[in-house]
């Protein structure tokens, strides 16, 4: 397999529900989770010690991306890593609003949308090369994309008319163009927003906002694995048959709204498949590429789990309930109905929903399946403990996180983004960081030359 970027970023719901007359914004609420980690001017945009990025996002939401990771399984170390320490922060915060006189409770979910049809979002990233035709890419992606929410959504009950529904994909009601520039009002399946952070020569980064966030690492290894394999394929040309659908934005919602996964799709052409059916092939045919490539053993596994998925799905999808996400949720949420005599109706149906993606691992419905034994994990929890702290080692965001470490030790004032570390303009102009794939020996020492020069200066000046 061709060496590819992989990142994630989620942004996360935070709710205070005050136990008092006295309250607070949710502004305040978010400065709180940021307080603890101050290290520069740039109090909401802060980059971590991880080689990741925790910042405020659009509806004051606090958003984490990932560092750069090589492959998807650390790319999900680093994804729970996010977790952790947010649920940390949460902690650190709630603490601070009680010292502060507010009583209440705060809560952190790794969701898409809220009770009054706000929707935020959980973005992919993929390295792709900038030779590759976009639109050649997008074409062979919305049919793929379109229908992996069968083994990637996080399920969403919705109130409409009827009463509660459940439908598979959080993400697949706030999708509105088949392809926009737009991450907020106008959302696409196949987002255009060109920002590499890398040489703009070389590469694009694909930003893929059509996916839910996911409490299960079998789930986001699946999603980001798959769509890899596919990635790579379409790099390739191996992919010749046109999947082209003729309404991808009502597909992608008459997909989620049918849990049978009987629905059928329409076609360019005029056929129509289900989207186990659409999703088989490019399963098939990534068996075919993957027996004539040299692979890594990871993407083996990951297409055998594929396989395994889809036959599933096509059996009885309620076998993988350990599994993916929003199977995993449904079932739950049904033994819970069946256990208290209740109907889908009941607004309390609506509480463990939200309650599935807390974060806080003493208070998820999630975590509290992981401690049980109820789901199946990918990552070891001692490399997810890791990762909150230190970079992956073999992309450019062991400069970024090991210069973290040193500045914040000798207390340098720096500026930094995703391609560039600015020291105070008396050191150093900036050390250039656009090769995702450098880990930067030579640029750490570069640095610590600079900072020592600058110590001498002012020793003798």
């Amino acid at each position: 397999m061709k060496k590819r970027i992989f990142g994630l970023e989620n942004e996360y719901g935070v709710i205070f529900t005050s136990h008092g007359r006295r309250t607070l914004h949710l502004e305040h609420i978010v400065r709180y989770l940021f307080e603890k980690l101050i290290t520069t001017e740039y109090f909401l945009n802060v980059f971590l010690e991880n080689g990741g990025r925790l910042y405020q996002d659009t509806g004051c939401h606090p958003e984490y991306a990932t560092p750069e990771c090589s492959n998807p399984y650390d790319l999900i170390c680093y994804d729970k890593a996010g977790e952790r320490i947010i649920e940390d922060l949460l902690i650190y915060a709630e603490k601070k609003v009680r010292d502060e006189g507010f009583y209440g409770k705060l809560s952190i979910f790794k969701n898409n949308t809220d009770f009054v049809g706000n929707s935020y979002g959980c973005h992919e990233n993929y390295l792709v090369e900038r030779d590759l035709d976009f639109y050649y890419l997008a074409e062979h992606l919305i049919p793929f994309f379109v229908t992996r929410q069968i083994y990637t959504g996080a399920g969403k009950i919705i109130r409409s008319k009827n009463g509660l529904d459940y439908y598979i994909s959080q993400r697949a009601e706030h999708i509105y163009h088949k392809i926009s520039g737009s991450t907020t009002n106008d959302r696409s399946i196949i987002n255009t927003r060109d920002e590499p952070h890398a040489d703009r020569e070389k590469y694009r980064r694909l930003h893929v906002i059509v996916g839910d966030s996911n409490m299960s690492e079998y789930t986001t290894y699946l999603k980001v694995g798959a769509t890899a394999i596919v990635l790579q394929m379409i790099e390739d040309k191996f992919i010749k048959r046109d999947m082209s659908l003729r309404d991808p934005v009502k597909a992608i919602r008459d997909i989620s709204h049918d849990t049978t996964l009987k629905t059928k799709v329409q076609l360019d052409d005029g056929r129509a498949f289900t989207a186990i059916e659409i999703q088989k092939y490019y399963c098939e045919l990534s068996r075919s590429y993957v027996e004539k490539t040299d692979v890594d053993p990871m993407y083996k596994d990951i297409l055998e789990k594929w396989e395994y998925v889809l036959t599933t799905l096509e059996e009885d999808p309620m076998e993988l309930c350990r599994e993916i996400d929003w199977i995993i949720k449904k079932s739950l949420i049904e033994s819970y109905i069946e256990k208290n005599n209740l109907s889908w109706n009941d607004n309390r149906i609506l509480m463990l929903d939200l309650q599935y993606h807390d974060i806080r691992r003493d208070k998820s419905l999630y975590y509290m399946m992981e401690r049980n034994g109820l789901v199946e994990r990918i990552a070891n929890e001692q490399d997810i403990e890791i990762a909150k702290t230190e970079p992956p080692r073999d992309t450019r965001a062991q400069i970024r996180g090991e210069f973290i470490k040193l500045a914040k030790k000798l207390k340098i004032p720096y500026d930094i983004d995703w391609s560039n570390i600015r020291l105070d303009s008396l050191l150093i102009g900036r050390v250039l960081c656009d090769n995702p794939f450098d880990t930067g020996k030579d640029k750490i020492n570069e640095l610590k030359l600079a900072i020592q020069r600058s110590n001498m200066r002012k020793f003798f000046f």
